[in-house]
């Protein structure tokens, strides 16, 4: 995930660095600007012209200075005493006259025909006039969500199809603009939100239950990590199925070798020699023997899935063994290990407690 931080840097660099060539900033004063451009940049670790970096960081088709207007309308919304003719607090006030209306609706007229013409800009202009004029009608602020969407800026068709449905609640097509750009910004989530309450104004809406179906879809129902090894193989689902387990039956609860199934695995793992002369006659596996043995795995995964790996490793007679092993003195042979009875309790817990609930 891309730092915060840095989102941000990269946004106020992109903003100054367009002040520089829109000539919002004086030519005597560029240079100092450039300068304190690569100060910021570095001090954040932020390249601009790494074009990786920027894929990472960047925030478009949002801009610094949209995500500002969206801060400033929204304040206004929120602030008893702000007063904004763009915001649908003014409808608290006495209904416009029909006169009022009319003009609002040639306003709105003039958006539509510049959004057929795909100049978005003036869109916005058109009916940010209409709202002026009356800010009860939610279609106003649908239009303009609409507008909004068609030049990039899904921050702000956000805040207009929210305008719109606290206007009208029961306005469904705000509905539909709300989810459809809490998609595009990839808030699944807020975006089915956004459908499911539309469908239930209008359950027929094939638009707004197609996006509802795409955006749940989106949606992680549960974003913990999957289990190392399927569910069915961690426990047995029955009696019957944890006593053919391992070999001759030499399992505990968990479906992990009991002590007896736990010697027998390593002298079979032992046979071909390993580590320090282990063979036959008892020493313990080699490594590799280890980590290719099925069983061995199983365990492993079981243990880690459950916390008894912490467990084994706090244990004092498996301190004392890695630190054997740790000084030259090798591994114990199996015959070592179960003749020291905190061993072989250990191994007796391992067979029979490590097939917790989960």
């Amino acid at each position: 995930m891309a730092d915060k931080k840095q989102q941000l840097v990269l946004s106020i660099i992109d903003f100054l660095n367009k002040s520089i060539e829109d000539g919002t900033i004086k030519q005597d004063d560029r240079e100092g600007l450039e300068v304190a451009i690569q100060c910021i940049g570095e001090a954040f670790g932020v390249d601009p012209s790494d074009d990786g970096q920027r894929e990472q960081l960047s925030i478009k088709p949002a801009t610094l200075q949209t995500i500002f207007e969206v801060f400033l309308k929204t304040r206004n919304r929120v602030s008893p005493s702000a007063s904004s003719s763009s915001g649908p607090s003014a409808t608290k006030s006495s209904p416009p006259s029909a006169e009022i209306r009319k003009q609002a609706e040639a306003h709105k007229s003039k958006g539509n025909a510049h959004m057929s013409a795909k100049n978005y800009t003036a869109a916005i202009d058109a009916y940010t006039s209409a709202i002026a004029l009356d800010p009860s009608n939610p279609v106003f602020y649908s239009n303009r969500a609409a507008a909004h969407a068609s030049k990039g800026d899904h921050a702000a068709a956000v805040l207009d199809a929210e305008s719109a449905i606290e206007v009208d609640p029961k306005f469904v097509k705000a509905y539909s603009r709300l989810g459809h750009a809490h998609y595009t910004l990839g808030n699944y989530r807020a975006a089915a939100d956004a459908f499911q309450k539309g469908t239930e104004l209008d359950p027929t809406n094939e638009n707004l239950k197609s996006g509802l179906k795409s955006a749940l879809e989106r949606v992680s129902d549960d974003d913990s990590p999957p289990p190392l090894i399927p569910e069915d193989q961690l426990r047995p689902s029955s009696p019957s199925s944890a006593s053919t387990r391992g070999a001759g039956g030499q399992t505990g609860a968990g479906g992990l070798p009991n002590r007896a199934g736990l010697a027998d695995m390593f002298r079979n793992m032992g046979g071909a020699g390993g580590a320090g002369g282990a063979g036959p006659g008892g020493g313990m596996p080699d490594l590799a023997s280890m980590m290719n043995n099925p069983m061995m795995m199983q365990m492993a995964q079981q243990l880690m899935a459950n916390g008894g790996l912490e467990q084994m490793m706090s244990n004092p007679a498996v301190a004392n063994m890695m630190n054997r092993v740790r000084n030259g003195g090798g591994l114990p042979s199996m015959e070592e290990l179960m003749s020291d009875p905190t061993m072989r309790n250990l191994a007796s817990q391992f067979g029979a407690g490590s097939g917790g609930t989960r």
